[in-house]
């Protein structure tokens, strides 16, 4: 980190090219993709383009579908051959991948493999397809490092573009812009195994650590960030047996992705345009709602609105306004966050508790975990 003394004639201080090397070594610039497998990847499509996303571009080599909305990507794979199809068989729907994008990838590669990461090959000791720069990452996933984006030039350029898709997106969005958080379950021992790899290999910094507990079970979640604060990787690691951490990796088939959090400009109008399409959101404890005003005092937001959405709410008058809500299992025990950050950085530590509790009272539902009457 900055261990300089600020000039105080700078107002605010301005870091040299030196420093953010230092800071930033690998030179992260936020997530370019995540990508997704799964043995009925149409299904896959479909509810993407519930959730606002357009189909763009398709990789001529591979069948890999493009999805946009916004500045986020989603890949969906199609071909019944290589890494993607392997992870399907293990996981089910899943993700088997995720981009962060940086100012060299080659750099960068080259950075993350003498800083501790693992090259990601084939069988046989090879390159992955015909893309150079990839490591291994959680759970058995890809972890790409990218360097055509933006102004750049797109990593898309070179893919069959879909006619019309500009305007099927424009149509078609329902107000979500970037990729905020993806969010990793992790084996019990393991968290501080994965926060000390994106520690050691890209300088990601713990942001937020909780210790949640609920009727009958709990768990550790430590949220690291990256030096553009712009990736963010909350790690979940259960307590106990039965947790739905716990019950992720076994329906996993191991630690993995378990949600991807997508901002919004107007939580309201694209969480209500989402479930004019169908999509499912997670319920909320009606007590919730009640106390909303008693914890934040003086929000500002519509109370009945977030009730009839089940849309929750964090923050405080220092740290601004987080809301946030979470769809239903979408791909496996993988689901999606919808969140709106008014001027709040964390990750709705208020709320956390209240969707463990949400979780938690699902599994005593479904006879996943047992308490006593």
């Amino acid at each position: 980190m900055n261990d300089m003394t600020p000039n105080p004639s700078q107002a605010p201080h301005q870091p040299t090219a030196e420093q953010i090397d230092r800071e930033n070594p690998l030179g992260v610039d936020g997530f370019e993709f995540v990508e997704f497998t799964g043995p009925e990847p149409q299904a896959m499509i479909a509810r993407l383009e519930m959730m606002g996303f357009t189909q763009t571009h398709v990789n001529p080599k591979t069948d890999v579908v493009r999805l946009k909305q916004g500045d986020i990507s989603f890949l969906v794979h199609r071909s019944p051959k290589g890494q993607a199809a392997d992870f399907a068989r293990d996981h089910g729907p899943s993700a088997n991948g995720m981009a962060f994008r940086t100012n060299d990838a080659k750099a960068a590669y080259e950075g993350a493999l003498q800083r501790g990461a693992v090259a990601a090959t084939d069988a046989d000791g090879g390159a992955l397809g015909d893309y150079p720069y990839i490591l291994q990452g959680i759970g058995g996933s890809l972890l790409y490092v990218i360097d055509q984006y933006g102004d750049a030039g797109s990593l898309y350029d070179a893919w069959d573009e879909i006619e019309g898709w500009e305007e099927a997106e424009r149509k078609n969005n329902v107000g979500l812009e970037v990729l905020d958080h993806l969010t990793h379950n992790v084996r019990r021992g393991q968290m501080r195994t994965w926060s000390g790899f994106y520690n050691s290999v890209f300088n990601f910094e713990e942001q937020k650590y909780f210790d949640i507990k609920g009727k009958a079970t709990g768990l550790f979640s430590q949220a690291m960030i990256a030096p553009d604060r712009a990736i963010r990787i909350p790690l979940n690691e259960s307590q106990d047996e039965n947790s739905q951490i716990e019950e992720f990796i076994r329906r996993y088939n191991g630690e993995g992705i378990q949600h991807i959090a997508l901002t919004t400009e107007n939580i309201f109008e694209t969480v209500e345009a989402m479930r004019a399409r169908g999509v499912d959101f997670q319920d909320t404890i009606e007590t919730y709602f009640e106390l909303i005003d008693k914890r934040l005092p003086n929000h500002g937001e519509d109370v009945e609105r977030m009730r009839k959405n089940r849309i929750l709410i964090d923050g405080s008058d220092e740290e601004g306004l987080l809301l946030q809500i979470f769809t239903q299992d979408t791909f496996g025990p993988i689901f999606f966050e919808i969140i709106q950050r008014k001027g709040n950085e964390g990750f709705g530590n208020g709320n956390f508790q209240a969707l463990f509790d949400s979780i938690e009272l699902d599994q005593i539902r479904r006879g996943v975990i047992k308490v006593d009457a």
